[in-house]
């Protein structure tokens, strides 16, 4: 199997090869060459790599897509850039390595934190400082699905964050950081605690984060352990109330945000196969668990591992966003 990045490098060669022959022989105002599958395009002042994505792929976001092309290249007028026009790895597979994306898993915020579910504004600040400056480009779990079902490539360092709960300190707090960075998240909430006291949000806030591109799923009715029957409860009253967890709670959410819930995240990290069937029926695509680890091309959808956040430590951090896993696959 040939690198991705061996690919670029053979196209870029000939690309460059012809172009140094348009740009010599033919008129002074070349600007770019195109093949089937890549464009050698020579920068214009003021292009970006969000609107030279916009002009070539027909989408600012995909600029992500440039930059993998040409890491390190400083975009200024006259510099020859390298576009690729298909979307080839989907796998993320490299000869040495292949893609994870890591998802992480907050709780709430707080000035001061008491425990270790909290982590502090100053702490939650340098950690999207970190992923900004080292060029982690937050993806939404919608995009993930596409990795995950073979369908789309996502860039080199993808990684996902997602909040549970629903506590007001989200809005108050971790939203105008991320959102001051340009990151997203998905938050995951459980319907009985919406609205449900000033440490909470509400649904009118739900709804203005959603509009602001955050992505809402289930954290079940109550947040129970679904895998735990209570004390004096028969298998058929047990079964019956798990399934109202989950299928209530997606009622709820997609008539509060007008939307198709497709995203669960199991309290306590807790399932079982009961659990994972009635997941499936409700029609939800991803299933969250917070059991260390990153997540391949080939995750197990209703199972996908994420790590949890826990202190200020920023070594500890930096540990939890690996984006490769070193393979020989060749």
């Amino acid at each position: 199997m040939c690198c991705f990045d061996a690919k670029y490098l053979r196209h870029a060669i000939v690309l460059i090869f012809i172009g140094g022959l348009l740009m010599s022989c033919a008129a002074p105002h070349w600007e770019s060459f195109k093949s089937n599958d890549y464009v050698l395009y020579r920068l214009q002042s003021g292009d970006t790599p969000e609107s030279v994505a916009k002009k070539f792929l027909g989408d600012a976001r995909k600029a992500w897509i440039i930059e993998d092309a040409n890491p390190k290249v400083k975009f200024s007028p006259d510099k020859s850039i390298i576009i690729p026009l298909k979307s080839e790895n989907k796998a993320g597979l490299y000869e040495d390595s292949y893609q994870v994306v890591p998802i992480l898993c907050y709780h709430r915020f707080a000035e001061r934190c008491k425990d270790a579910l909290c982590v502090t504004e100053k702490a939650f600040k340098a950690q999207m400082q970190y992923l900004k400056k080292k060029n982690y480009r937050v993806i939404s779990l919608k995009e993930l699905v596409g990795f995950l079902e073979y369908k789309r490539a996502l860039p080199r360092n993808a990684i996902v964050i997602t909040i549970d709960d629903g506590y007001k300190s989200v809005y108050d707090i971790a939203v105008p950081i991320l959102k001051k960075h340009g990151f997203t998240a998905t938050l995951f909430i459980y319907t009985d605690f919406v609205g449900a006291s000033s440490n909470s949000m509400t649904w009118q806030q739900l709804r203005e984060l959603k509009a602001q591109g955050f992505e809402i799923g289930s954290h079940t009715l109550s947040h129970p352990d679904l895998t735990l029957k209570r004390k004096g409860e028969t298998d058929q009253k047990y079964r019956a109330r798990v399934r109202k967890e989950i299928f209530e709670s997606k009622k709820i959410i997609d008539r509060e945000m007008k939307q198709n819930t497709q995203f669960i995240a199991f309290p306590y990290s807790t399932y079982n196969m009961q659990v994972l069937n009635l997941v499936k029926k409700a029609n939800y695509k991803l299933g969250l668990t917070v059991e260390t680890g990153e997540n391949p091309f080939f995750a197990d959808l209703l199972v996908l591992r994420r790590n949890q956040v826990l202190g200020e430590d920023i070594k500890y951090f930096t540990s939890r966003i690996a984006t490769t896993q070193e393979m020989r696959l060749k």
